[in-house]
């Protein structure tokens, strides 16, 4: 068997997700307490207790996702699993990247808290509120996608295809006049659905350039160490485990399509034929049974989900 660990983004959040581990392990409990640690303040509160919208905003919302899924890795652990020997690739889904790379070793878990505080922090300030707007377009293949977004674009108005979750399931990003008419757009070309989405900004664009610049300093200043499996970068849909390369793509991503499709289907020409989810939700394994049915999908997110997954191994 051929495994790939894999780490969820932005979406999978919910009030109260990693609190029964925090309980249960301290091996988790001491991710949480790193991650407050490094922010300067308890992070760890929101997360368990809310309010919803205060984990919903984006600078909350990235360093916990990533402390979910970093306690959740760390119960696998502290139990005997060893990522080295018993995986082949990780990845993650935009700021599960991080997650992914820090789970390699690439950063520290307090390093990785940061850097993500800056870029949801860059990535809200790049454009003000309202400006920007992102939506899912079901129904439709990558091509047409695509296609429906350039088609939308007027004067210096943008609209580019931000994820390519899944066969059917891209998402738009760009100016909020350019995407709602890309989303009129796909109903005339045969979406089944084109639904506007409730973020706070329009991530995955050319409009998220200052993020970009913001990250390009943070991350040159951030220590870096190979991972210890090949990271699958979101913006090549490449295995990769070169530090600088990593940044540079790091940086990328900021802007650029999230080609998760592409990099699952990668992932079944390496030989992956099973994923773990590690962390909040489910999101990513529905996804990968969409694109690959041969890659089987394995979700952790309980004290239930990490037993049941070591008893397999």
């Amino acid at each position: 068997m051929t495994r790939a660990i894999v780490f969820p983004g932005q979406g999978s959040q919910t009030v109260g997700m990693g609190k029964a581990l925090y309980d249960a392990y301290p091996s988790a409990k001491a991710v949480f307490d790193e991650v407050d640690d490094a922010l300067g303040e308890k992070l760890s509160d929101v997360i368990f207790n809310g309010p919803a919208d205060a984990l919903t905003l984006t600078a909350n919302t990235q360093p916990a996702l990533m402390a979910v899924s970093l306690a959740t890795f760390a119960v696998l652990k502290d139990k005997g699993f060893d990522l080295a020997s018993q995986a082949a690739y990780v990845a993650g889904h935009s700021l599960g990247e991080y997650s992914a790379l820090c789970a390699a070793g690439t950063f520290t878990i307090g390093d990785t808290a940061k850097l993500l505080r800056i870029r949801g922090e860059a990535m809200q300030a790049a454009v003000p509120v309202g400006e920007g707007a992102m939506a899912a377009l079901l129904g439709l293949d990558w091509e047409t996608a695509s296609s429906v977004a350039a088609d939308a674009e007027q004067g210096d108005e943008i609209c580019t295809p931000a994820n390519d979750n899944a066969d059917g399931q891209v998402v738009i990003s760009g100016s909020k006049a350019a995407v709602e008419r890309a989303a009129e757009l796909a109903k005339e070309r045969g979406a089944k659905r084109a639904i506007m989405l409730p973020v706070s900004a329009p991530f995955h664009c050319a409009l998220m350039q200052p993020a970009a610049d913001v990250m390009a300093e943070a991350l040159a200043d951030a220590k870096m160490q190979a991972p210890v499996v090949p990271v699958l970068a979101n913006v090549t849909a490449e295995a990769t485990s070169d530090p600088a390369e990593i940044r540079e793509l790091l940086v990328k991503q900021v802007t650029g399509t999230v080609r998760w499709r592409e990099g699952i289907l990668k992932m079944g020409t390496l030989g992956v034929d099973q994923l773990v989810e590690v962390g909040a939700g489910k999101v990513l394994s529905g996804l990968v049974r969409r694109i690959d049915r041969n890659i089987a999908a394995t979700p952790i997110n309980s004290p239930d989900d990490i037993e049941a997954f070591l008893q397999t191994l």
